[in-house]
Parts: C-alpha cells; structure tokens; sequence
C-alpha cells in the first residue's frame, strides 16, 4: 500500500482565506456571485508582514486556474490516495525541489460550469476579475511587493487555456505560464462535439417530434437560439442540488459547449448573450461563426501575440497522448507554431489521458517557480 505523505509543522504551509468583493462580477450576466472565497497558501516561514525567513519578499506568486466544472476551492479537499495542490506544494518545497511559492486559488465558477478566464458580456469579465482586482488584492492583503516578473498562472485544460491566453494578452501582470492539456486546436477538440451536443438539446425544442413527414426549416437568424437552448438552461437551473436527478454526462457536455459559445461568441443582441457555430434544427456548419471561435484558438492566437509571449520568463507546455478530446494534437501545433515564432518554451507528453493527471504538477511547478525566482 502507498504511503501518504506526512505534513508536520516543519514543512507545511499555512492556507489563508479571504473574501473578496468583486466590482467588476457585480452586474454579471449570469447571476453569479461577487461575493467569492480567495484561499491563499503561504509557505513555511512565511508571514503576512511580507517577508520569507528574514529576506525581503521576492517569492514568487502562483494563481490557479481550475478546469471546467472546477474551482480552485476544490484544489484543496482531502483526496483518496492522492495529494491535494497543498500537500503537493509543501512536499515538493520541503524537499527542495523548488523555491517556496505563495498560491492563490480563485474561484471562477459560473451557471454554465465555468469560464475560459477570458473577459465575456455573455459571462463576466473573468480576465479583468484576476488581473485588475485578485492580484491587487493579494499584493495588499499580505504587503507583497511583487511585480509582474514573479508572477505567474498554471492550469489544466479550461485553466490551461486560461493561463496561455493571459500569458499573451496580460502580460502587463504575469512573466510565467503553465498549461496541461489545454484547448488548442478547435476544430479537432470543439467542433466534433457539436453534432451530439444538437443531437441533445433537439428534446429542448417547443415542438413536440412525431414520426412521418417532416418539413425542415432553416433559421432565419445565423446562430441564434430558437428556444431550445433557453429551455435546456432552464431544466438545469431548476434541478435542485439535494435532489435524486443529477446532471447527466451529456448535460454536462452540452453545458461546456454553451459555455464556450458564450465565450467566443457572446453578442448581447442575440438570445442568451451568445451565439452558436451551428444550425439547431438542420446542423449546418456556420461558418461565418466558427472565424470568430478560430480568433480564440491558441495556434491561431500566436502570431499576434508574438511580443508578449517573448516577454515570459516561462513557457511550459505538456499533454497526454492518450487525450480523450484529441488535445495532444492541438499541443503539438502549439508548439510547433511557438517554435516557428521564436518563443523559448518546454513542450512536453507523457502516457497519459485528460483525466487524473496532477502528478505532472510535479514537472510544472517546480519549472514555474525556478524561472519566476531568477
């Protein structure tokens, strides 16, 4: 049987947590909360008066950024026969394996599952809720004096995403990323979900289906909801968390796909905010649409972002190449187009899936903090 590892007073860190007050979540489209929880691990000899074992405060700073359906929250509950984010920091710190950190997990959970960290008027401004507000925020809970050049985000998947695309557009406020299987390549990782994901919500539709012949009719609108989406949100919002009915698998992945539609394709004119890159009623590929999501994808996303990504101090990049949703594909492109743009980066995989994957954490980590610590 495994061995746990121990945490005793020595080697442990201590976990804070604040509440935050978000006026940037305050009119959010959905509803969500702006009151929210920001749990905060300092490191052993760490105080809140700034300083680290009687040096100024040049530790480096990590947030991190939860999948979809997560939230940093979660990163520190008790698991079985593993370790928390928490338990991992403290060992991989105890044991030398890299400098003490100082890590913030923000919780940007939403009605739709979720966000891409990225700012939307269909979900909330996301980005600016991290950058112009939780790192303020921290700097001055705990008298940081960190700048932007030890400071740096981590995540997997959503999160991945989230930190590649701060580490182009925010540069202003972090110098390292760190991204495990996060989306990149979407006509391989989105677009082959789209067709079950119509298939699902074609129950949601006001018109009751019956055998025989069948009249099509295309929507007049390009990619807006004819109601089926709207009811599909409805049915999700009234099924009571205490309830026997649970979200189904394909809820949960109809649910991401809405979600991502909000994302890169929020127009507040149209139903729900946002915009889909598909039919409802026939599946036609909407093409004009699908641009729009492309403008999102990382690969895509490179070339102009060249400057910033040049400026990082740290670039790392891993993948299983047993990645249920294809993504090992996308990573390779990715890294591929960073090396043909000249950006320093570490690009590796590993026999894994998209799931149960937080050793890595052990490569990235260390490799963040090193490189934020110079």
């Amino acid at each position: 049987m495994q061995k746990m590892p121990q945490r005793n007073a020595t080697t442990k860190g201590t976990v804070v947590y604040l509440e935050h007050h978000s006026k940037v979540l305050s009119d959010n489209p959905l509803g969500d909360p702006s009151e929210r929880q920001l749990p905060v691990y300092l490191p052993p000899g760490f105080n809140r008066g700034g300083r680290s074992r009687g040096r100024p405060a040049k530790t480096p700073v990590l947030f991190d950024l939860a999948g979809f359906t997560g939230s940093g929250l979660a990163h520190l509950n008790w698991k079985n026969f593993e370790e928390n984010l928490i338990e991992k920091l403290d060992r991989l710190i105890g044991a030398g394996k890299m400098p003490p950190v100082i890590a913030a997990f923000p919780d940007c959970f939403t009605k739709l599952g979720g966000n891409q960290y990225i700012n939307s008027s269909a979900i909330g401004r996301y980005a600016d809720y991290l950058t112009l507000e939780l790192i303020p925020f921290l700097d001055e809970a705990f008298s940081l004096t960190t700048d932007r050049t030890r400071r740096g985000c981590f995540g997997k998947s959503s999160g991945g995403y989230g930190a590649l695309v701060h580490g182009m557009q925010y540069t202003d406020y972090w110098a390292g990323v760190a991204c495990h299987s996060g989306d990149a390549y979407f006509d391989f990782v989105y677009r082959s979900e789209w067709p079950s994901t119509l298939t699902h919500l074609q129950q949601y539709a006001s018109a009751k289906r019956t055998s025989g012949r069948y009249k099509t009719t295309q929507a007049k609108t390009s990619g807006h909801d004819d109601g089926r989406v709207r009811a599909f949100l409805a049915h999700l919002e009234k099924m009571p968390p205490w309830s026997e009915q649970h979200y189904s698998g394909r809820d949960i992945t109809t649910l991401m796909m809405l979600a991502m539609a909000a994302s890169y394709d929020p127009d507040p004119d149209a139903p729900n905010g946002f915009c889909l890159p598909f039919d409802l009623e026939t599946g036609a590929f909407l093409a004009d649409r699908w641009r729009r999501w492309l403008r999102h994808d990382p690969i895509n996303m490179v070339p102009r972002y060249k400057k910033s990504l040049a400026r990082l101090k740290a670039i790392f990049i891993d993948c299983g190449w047993n990645d249920q949703y294809h993504i090992h594909f996308g990573a390779r492109q990715l890294a591929a187009v960073l090396q043909d743009n000249g950006i320093a980066h570490r690009y590796e995989e590993f026999p894994g899936t998209h799931s149960g994957i937080d050793y890595r954490f052990d490569v990235s980590l260390p490799y963040l903090a090193k490189r934020l610590a110079r």
